[in-house]
Order: C-alpha cells, then structure tokens, then sequence
C-alpha cells in the first residue's frame, strides 16, 4: 500500500484551539509555532526538548516556509516548559485529529485498525508505590502510526479500556481487530453501531464460540470442505531460518449456528492456520479462530491477521523508547494521560 504525502502546512490548523496555559508576560513564540516544531521533530525521531531544538536550529529556513518563527527558534527550556504545561486530553485531542486526517483512506478499502494493550518498560516508579503502566492502542496497521490510547492500571482493564478507546475514533470504514481480550459482545455492538466492522479472535475466554466455530470447521474439514461454500488465502514466507506457511478460511456464519442469537453482529466465522518448519526440521503448528462482521474476501481477512500480529511485534521494538525519560520520572501523574502518548503516536512504520 502506498502512504499518502502529509500536508505539513496544515499541521499548524489542527492546534488552533489549544488553549495556551503560558502567562501573557514575557510570550516570545507563538503557541502554534512551538507545538507544530515539537510535532514535526517528535515525527523525525526526536527524544527530548534538547533533540527538538537541535533538529529545528538545522531546519530553520524550511519551517519558516509555513510557520512565522519571528524569534527564531524556541530554546530547549521553552519546548520543555510549554509541553509539560499543556493539557494532556486537549493537545490528544488536538493531535488524534490531525493524525486522523493524515491516515484517511477517502473512498479506498475500509482501514485496518489494530487494539491491542502492551505494557510499557521501565514505567513503574516504586519510590511512589506505583506499578507498571498499561496502555491499550489503537494502530493503523497499513499506516505504521497510532491513533489513539488509553491508559489503565492493569492488564485485565483492557476489556473496560477498549469502549473508552473505541469512543476516540472514526469507526466508518474502518475495520477494528482485537485479540481474544476483547471479544466481548458489548465491544462487538459498539464497533457496528459506529459503522465499522472487527476481525475479533475467539478463544478460551468464550469457550461456547469457540468450540462451536472449530466444531462447524472440523465437521466440514473431515468432507474435505466439499458442502461448504468459502473463502480462503494462502501465504508462504521464510526468514531467519524458519518457513511459515499459512492459510485462512472462512465462510457466512450458518443459519443453524447455536450462538447466531446472542452475537448477532457476527455475520462471518474464520480460522488461521500457520505450520512452521525451523532449520532443523522441527515442525510446529497454530490454528486461531475469528468472529467477523462481515464476509470480507479471503486475503482481506489474512491482512487483518497478520497486521494484528505485525502491530504487536512492531509496539514491543518500539517501545524500548519513552518520551522524556527525566520528564516522565518527575511527572509521573501527567504519563498516565498522555505525555507519553505524543511520542508513541509518531512512531511511523519504517
């Protein structure tokens, strides 16, 4: 998929409305100027106040294209200063919808975004008597780029997270996946009901969808699939001494399924199949099985897999960095919210 060019003049339109907690004494830059620098350098790769100022001083002329900069650039303790007073939820706000914007596919196949929760490293702060902090995301997986997050104390607040997250975006056109977490049929309708549709996979934690989906399968598998009507796609890829190959099924949920009542949303049911084969000859085996809103095509359905499962392994390289490291010690209470959330949401797939 091509990624489409972003507008960096437009940046600056998206953080109009952010209110300027500085004092009106003493206002050397304007607040747009400095946030759309800090932006344009946390994009590039920027940890800090210091690499910000450092990446603008060498881009001077080319920022003043399309910001006014009448006092040249910011000092380090400026970006600092101002980053650590604004409103979390206002520049998340301010940012998701930018961010948005540039991910937005118009009239081209439904986007695929991924939900899933990582915690992030080094996030405890024992001296406070807090613990690790949990932060559930959204990725659009094609895009290489976050849209959005919420922070909550513990992994199995994911499945009260994911609503509050859902509630942060366009969900039309927009095709949700989810790990088994989530599949919740509270999750389910609130996807729908905001015009989207998820790939949600179905394990232990639904042990009645589960075992009815694989049941329905392996019944038609022993026919060898010869009176059902399906959708499938295969892959084969290899590297760092190992081949995978992988196949996915799936097929309109059938009129007698037990569970068609209570998941109604459920319009599709799929598996995912991946034999592995290491140098030595070692083979080993993973079937996963779905719940689908919709009938989608049988590659579709294998980009929403495995792009769920590229966002995991993309999210723990990732997050090795955290945004300002020193900041976020100090500030402890503002990383619940989103300090740390401008950084995560700038990591573009590359």
């Amino acid at each position: 998929m091509t990624t489409p060019w972003v507008n960096v003049e437009s940046i600056g339109s998206y953080f109009e409305s952010l209110p300027d907690p500085r004092h009106t004494r003493n206002r050397k830059h304007l607040l747009v100027d400095v946030v759309v620098v800090a932006v344009c350098g946390m994009v590039c790769g920027c940890d800090g106040p210091t690499a910000i100022h450092r990446w603008a001083a060498q881009r001077l002329d080319w920022l003043r294209s399309f910001l006014p900069l009448a006092n040249g650039i910011p000092s380090r303790d400026c970006f600092r200063r101002l980053l650590m007073a604004l409103q979390p939820q206002a520049f998340q706000k301010c940012f998701q919808n930018w961010v948005a914007q540039a991910v937005h596919n118009g009239d081209g196949p439904a986007r695929l975004v991924a939900i899933d929760g990582k915690t992030c490293r080094r996030a405890h702060d024992a001296a406070q008597g807090l613990g690790p902090l949990h932060l559930v995301s959204a990725w659009a997986t094609e895009q290489g780029i976050a849209l959005g997050q919420v922070a909550t104390e513990q992994k199995s607040n994911e499945i009260t997270a994911i609503p509050q997250l859902l509630e942060q975006l366009e969900l039309k056109n927009t095709l949700v996946t989810i790990d088994a977490l989530g599949c919740q049929k509270g999750i389910a309708r609130q996807i729908v009901k905001g015009g989207g549709d998820f790939v949600i996979a179905a394990k232990d934690n639904q042990p009645k969808l589960r075992d009815a989906i694989e049941t329905y399968f392996l019944t038609h598998l022993e026919q060898d699939f010869e009176e059902l009507r399906y959708r499938h796609h295969e892959t084969s890829d290899g590297g760092h001494g190992r081949t995978d190959e992988r196949a996915y099924y799936l097929t309109k949920v059938p009129p007698d399924f037990a569970l068609k009542k209570e998941w109604p949303w459920v319009k599709a049911i799929g598996y995912a199949v991946r034999v592995s084969m290491d140098a030595s000859g070692r083979e080993t085996s993973e079937i996963r099985y779905f719940i689908l809103s919709r009938y989608l095509s049988g590659k579709r359905f294998s980009e929403a897999v495995r792009g769920h499962w590229a966002r995991q392994t993309h999210f723990k390289i990732n997050n090795i960095k955290e945004l300002w490291q020193r900041a976020l010690q100090v500030f402890r209470t503002e990383w619940k919210d989103s300090l740390w959330s401008p950084r995560h949401a700038t990591w573009w797939k590359g």
